[in-house]
């Protein structure tokens, strides 16, 4: 009979800059600087000591990508407060002038392809929208939040029953400008 070989303990840390602070409550992660704030539910649990957030467990495959999953979010967020996440689209309308305001929380879309009846898309709380002629911009502290608006506005702008080669009226990202690179924050195994 073979002996029970011991499990590996897997440790990662990362550390926050000293300009940001960082709160938890249960499973939810709070950072903040200055009036951006940025508040996550993670899926696996982890300890902070100080500057350091920690996270242990067994070394099996699940709580591995759990942990990296985890890692990654809080990599995303720590950029995005440094450095706002940027995407830009275009309108492009050819057949019919489309008008496009922001109103509360939402796009609104009229004239798109003639249609009579606006189209709206929702903007999440936390991004801005900026409209100049023709370019929009999208700026959030949130990764996901961002990406999620960017997407709301083409899908709202998507042509319905007609071929995508003729009609090529819509909203779409011409460019996305990042946060900081992940591996500007310090990881130690």
């Amino acid at each position: 009979m073979k002996p029970k070989t011991e499990k590996k303990k897997l440790n990662e840390e990362i550390t926050v800059p000293e300009d940001i602070q960082v709160e938890s409550s249960g499973n939810t992660l709070v950072f903040s600087k200055g009036n951006d704030k940025i508040s996550k539910t993670l899926a696996y649990s982890f300890k902070i000591d100080g500057k350091k957030i920690i996270f242990s467990s067994n070394s099996n495959k699940k709580n591995k990508k759990l942990i990296k999953t985890s890692i990654a979010h809080i990599r995303n967020m720590l950029s995005g407060l440094d450095k706002k996440y940027v995407y830009r689209m275009q309108i492009c309308s050819v057949h019919f002038p489309m008008t496009i305001a922001v109103k509360g929380q939402e796009l609104v879309i009229k004239n798109f392809l003639g249609e009579v009846k606006e189209r709206k898309a929702s903007i999440p709380e936390g991004v801005n929208v900026k409209i100049d002629k023709e370019f929009i911009t999208i700026e959030s502290c949130d990764k996901e939040r961002a990406g999620q608006t960017a997407a709301n506005f083409e899908l709202a702008t998507k042509p319905r029953n007609r071929d995508r080669r003729v009609f090529q009226d819509g909203i779409y990202i011409t460019s996305k400008e990042k946060g900081r690179r992940k591996w500007d924050y310090c990881i130690q195994n």
